[in-house]
């Protein structure tokens, strides 16, 4: 915590940090705040510097996050300034004195500035009250915690690339229309799909309306990483059950795509064959231990 007694300016100046953080960025970090949340002036291109909280653990291959920043689309430069004032006011001033981003709380009975453990960067007065919080003013990330207030103004828009930090094309805001149906659900299907369900009480004949599935035919995902979706030994592709595997290759699709049941668990009355350009749909989760195709048989026949 930082009184207003005790104010402070920041120069952006110095050596950078030797942490791997997104974007590949080159940052200074404030020292008065600590992990896993720290204050920084980062950029991903010369002399051109976003005031930006990181998030992430110092730790070997540990990549940080930039998951605020005050500034986008308008950078600093070498020298720029952060200054909390004795007044209660938190500027950002670029070398020459220009004022580019601020909380606007001077005398407004902020005794303090603070980075609580959840992330958020907060301004607060002597009860404890927050006068500014930047919870209200994300960039493209929410934190656990946060939200998207309808008809507030906050919203999440998207970073163009990781090389230009200015306002990409999409954004993500709760819109004040509210869908006022109350008599809703969220199931985890037989699947392994998960669902959102509303009923409408006004609509004759099938009322419950699906309006949500994590996984379907749109989505990056798409059906095929729902364990089931072609059977036991169906395989998928582009959402579709496309084939079945057999000793004598690929054949068509069915809902009967299974394999015959062994008569005795002895190795003489069963075997195996080898499925080329297939994966399983947990190869994304684990990427499981190297094996030869023998000792993967041996252990299968061992189960």
């Amino acid at each position: 915590v930082v009184p207003t007694s005790q104010t402070f300016t920041y120069v952006n100046e110095g050596d950078f940090g030797d942490y791997i953080v997104e974007y590949d960025a080159n940052y200074r970090a404030l020292t008065p705040f600590n992990n896993p949340f720290q204050l920084c002036f980062y950029n991903t291109t010369p002399n051109a510097f976003t005031l930006a909280l990181r998030m992430g653990t110092v730790r070997s291959e540990s990549l940080m996050r930039w998951v605020w920043e005050a500034n986008r689309g308008n950078p600093v430069r070498e020298n720029a300034t952060l200054t909390f004032g004795t007044d209660g006011n938190l500027v950002l001033a670029d070398a020459d004195g220009r004022v580019v981003w601020q909380t606007n709380t001077a005398n407004k009975g902020v005794v303090g500035f603070q980075v609580l453990p959840n992330g958020n960067m907060v301004l607060h007065d002597g009860k404890g009250n927050y006068l500014w919080q930047s919870f209200d003013s994300p960039t493209d990330t929410l934190l656990v915690g946060q939200t998207l207030r309808a008809g507030g103004p906050n919203k999440l828009v998207s970073r163009i690339s990781e090389v230009s930090n200015v306002d990409g094309p999409y954004s993500l805001v709760m819109e004040p229309k509210g869908y006022n149906n109350t008599l809703s659900y969220l199931r985890l299907g037989i699947d392994g799909n998960l669902r959102f369900y509303t009923y409408n009480p006004n609509v004759q004949g099938v009322a419950w309306e699906l309006v949500y599935t994590f996984l379907d035919r749109d989505s990056m995902e798409g059906e095929c990483q729902l364990p089931g979706r072609c059977g036991n030994f169906g395989l998928c592709e582009d959402s579709q059950c496309v084939a079945c595997p057999t000793p004598n290759g690929l054949s068509g699709w069915s809902k009967d795509c299974d394999v015959k049941k062994a008569t005795s668990c002895k190795a003489s009355d069963f075997g195996y064959y080898k499925l080329e350009g297939v994966d399983h749909f947990m190869i994304k989760y684990t990427r499981g231990d190297q094996t030869k195709q023998s000792d993967c048989e041996s252990k299968c026949t061992k189960n």
